[in-house]
């Protein structure tokens, strides 16, 4: 965390290859290192990004509202996720009971504001599918959650935007989206009055997989190509975390940028050798990852 980022609402820890049991009673385990970062960036003056990385949840929030009222919506999400620390059998419905009471929260905490107050969250918790563990993936918002495996890069969450929704009619192409007027508008937060409705995604839970938690504070400033170059490059959680907020803040940094990177050395009996390039991943971004 920066000197500049005083107030922002972060809960646990980062962490280098450390072992969580996935099933009650520790009969099975997996083995992770994650690293999260969080900046101002180089032209706003507050920090309203907030994040977890607390066993089973991984998620950044990007709070939205005049005054401190963005602050206090992430902050309130992530304090509510704080709750999940240690559950290894999270459902959907214990997911939008903890962001429905997210909502109550801003809206006491904020009181009466011009603009309202809200947040996005995107994250991923660790869980069980058929007795192998899986992430189970949330999003409200334009947040991003990305998985690198064997040279490839996935965007896994769809944004909740205007943008979005105008890419996905085929209104606006790629490029138009890149400069649009309306890239800020998002379509869905937690907070504004409204009840909470989160994407769930299932992705398997795999040894040499690196996924990647991030605010909009990074993808305006780094394409996917950027993005995958720089996860591909980078040996350890915290040298991919620590690349990927440099390279926000010298391309332009316009915005909070928060960034969480987790690697996934071994789940049970299956191990990764203990880097990106020994578990078969190829870190020469312009190889052909199909044929890997």
């Amino acid at each position: 965390m920066s000197a500049g980022d005083k107030q922002v609402t972060t809960h646990g820890d980062n962490a280098v290859r450390r072992r969580l049991a996935y099933r009650s009673g520790g009969e099975a385990d997996i083995e992770l290192s994650w690293h999260a970062i969080t900046h101002v960036g180089n032209r706003r003056e507050t920090n309203q990004d907030s994040y977890i990385t607390v066993p089973p949840v991984f998620a950044v929030a990007d709070g939205m509202g005049g005054h401190s009222a963005g602050e206090v919506a992430s902050a309130a999400v992530v304090r509510r996720l704080n709750e999940l620390a240690g559950d290894l059998s999270v459902t959907e419905d214990d997911i939008l009971d903890i962001l429905t009471q997210a909502v109550d929260d801003i809206e006491i905490d904020t009181g009466d504001t011009e603009l309202g107050a809200g947040t996005t969250v995107t994250g991923v918790i660790i869980g069980e599918q058929s007795d192998v563990p899986v992430w189970k993936v949330i999003n409200i918002g334009d947040s991003r959650v990305y998985q690198y495996f064997k040279g490839a890069l996935s965007q896994i969450t769809v944004d909740h935007s205007v943008v979005q929704h105008l890419l996905d009619t085929g209104a606006i192409t790629e490029e138009e989206a890149e400069v649009h007027p309306h890239s800020n508008v998002i379509t869905r937060a937690v907070g504004l009055g409204e009840a909470p409705l989160p994407d769930y995604t299932s992705l398997a839970l795999i040894p040499g997989q690196r996924i990647l938690i991030c605010s909009d504070g990074l993808t305006k400033e780094l394409t996917d190509v950027g993005i995958q170059y720089f996860l591909s490059t980078q040996q350890t959680a915290e040298d991919a975390a620590r690349t990927l907020v440099e390279q926000a803040l010298n391309n332009a940094g316009r915005d909070n940028v928060t960034v969480i990177v987790v690697d996934v050395h071994a789940v049970g009996d299956v191990i990764d050798t203990g880097s990106l390039a020994s578990s078969g991943i190829d870190l020469d971004v312009s190889g052909d990852a199909q044929n890997e």
